[in-house]
């Protein structure tokens, strides 16, 4: 067996240009180039697929669970191995297994899982999403309000210390609640600082932008609001030219015309990328679940608290892939750059992740002619087969 494949049988897309006729050449687990059919260097182990498309690998930064399994009640090492392997099926080939607000041992516990993870170097995984508990109770969403609390100094050197041993750390945290200087030592550790959960003001985001934070969490969903004399969280976003944003694209959780709104006027280099907020049902047919002693209920396409509040998202990234082409019309491209490329240039991982361009590691997924999944790989190993 050759250490080179050459993988061809369909139009590969690079992340920024499409190729036909052309072969996706992957030795020792790293995008050698594409190659025309003609060049294909003869040591190369063919592998040839049945039309269709090759994309990047999908980048998913918000992944509660999978699985059946939820990271706050099971935050071990099998959970996360469980939930990148329910969602290889769905063409996510990196994510960020996310814990939602929780206790301190809850906390501590995810990230030693995710130490260990890196260093078992589980397929897909990529690092940590400590979304809470340094939130607004006014914004909670289906965050525990008990469990919601102000970052203290124990806190803080815990994060530090977890963004120094984890290949990424994303860490949300509302604006008006956590202090210029705490997101700056965070930043300064290595930790990616996202917004969410959050009333603050403008000018408060804005200023939680200039001490380093550079995301938001699920754009519109629990974050204060545009209005005609204070834009909010979401004015601030958009407005800010170097500010990403996750977005749930399940018209559910943002409205068809909310989406379309954002994407014509967020300005800059900063984008709006696809995330899942995906619990536990993914991969499964689990109707109900729990989080912190709470029933979850699955129906049309949502996640519910008996109040009613949404509690993640029904939603897989192939799935948000094909809401935004087909619903939202975008064109194909940008819908795959949104769930790969962008999310990866957010944690600054472009350079290896998002992308089939030469050095990046090959991950990719084979999408048939109506774009659903045939096949995932990882590392240039298949992880999934339709």
């Amino acid at each position: 067996m050759s250490d080179l494949l050459a993988i061809s049988g369909a139009r590969i897309f690079d992340s920024r240009d499409w190729h036909d006729d052309a072969a996706l050449l992957i030795e020792f687990g790293y995008i050698s180039g594409i190659a025309r059919a003609s060049d294909i260097p003869t040591n190369a182990e063919p592998v040839r697929l049945d039309g269709g498309m090759i994309v990047p690998g999908f980048i998913d930064l918000q992944v509660n669970g999978g699985g059946g399994v939820l990271l706050n009640n099971d935050p071990s090492i099998d959970g996360i191995r469980t939930i990148c392997a329910a969602h290889a099926q769905f063409g996510t080939t990196g994510l960020l297994p996310t814990l939602i607000t929780d206790t301190v041992e809850v906390n501590e516990a995810a990230i030693a899982a995710g130490k260990a993870a890196a260093q078992a170097h589980v397929p897909g995984f990529l690092g940590l999403h400590l979304e809470g508990p340094h939130l607004a109770i006014s914004r909670k969403g289906t965050h525990d309000p008990a469990l919601i609390r102000a970052m203290t100094d124990a806190d803080l050197a815990r994060l530090k210390s977890a963004a120094t041993d984890l290949p990424n750390l994303l860490c949300t945290v509302a604006a008006e609640t956590v202090s210029a200087q705490q997101i700056e030592e965070l930043v300064k550790a290595g930790a990616v600082v996202s917004l969410g959960h959050s009333d603050a003001s403008y000018n408060e985001a804005i200023a939680a932008f200039d001490a380093g934070a550079t995301m938001a969490t699920h754009l519109f969903n629990a974050m204060s609001q545009i209005g005609n004399r204070e834009p909010g969280l979401v004015g601030a976003v958009l407005d800010r030219p170097d500010i990403f944003a996750g977005l749930i694209a399940d018209g559910i959780h943002v409205h068809v015309g909310s989406i379309g709104i954002a994407l014509r006027g967020k300005r800059g280099d900063g984008r709006i990328f696809l995330v899942t907020d995906a619990m536990s049902q993914t991969g499964t047919d689990i109707q109900t679940l729990t989080l912190n002693g709470r029933t979850i209920t699955r129906s049309d396409g949502a996640l519910r608290l008996a109040d009613g509040t949404l509690a993640g998202a029904d939603l897989d990234m192939i799935d948000a892939v094909n809401f935004m082409i087909d619903t939202i019309g975008l064109d194909p491209g940008e819908a795959l750059r949104m769930a790969s490329l962008y999310p990866a240039e957010s944690m600054n991982i472009a350079d290896a992740h998002g992308t089939l361009l030469k050095g990046a590691v090959g991950s990719f997924v084979h999408l048939s002619e109506e774009r659903s999944i045939r096949s995932t790989w990882i590392n240039g190993v298949k992880a999934f087969q339709a």
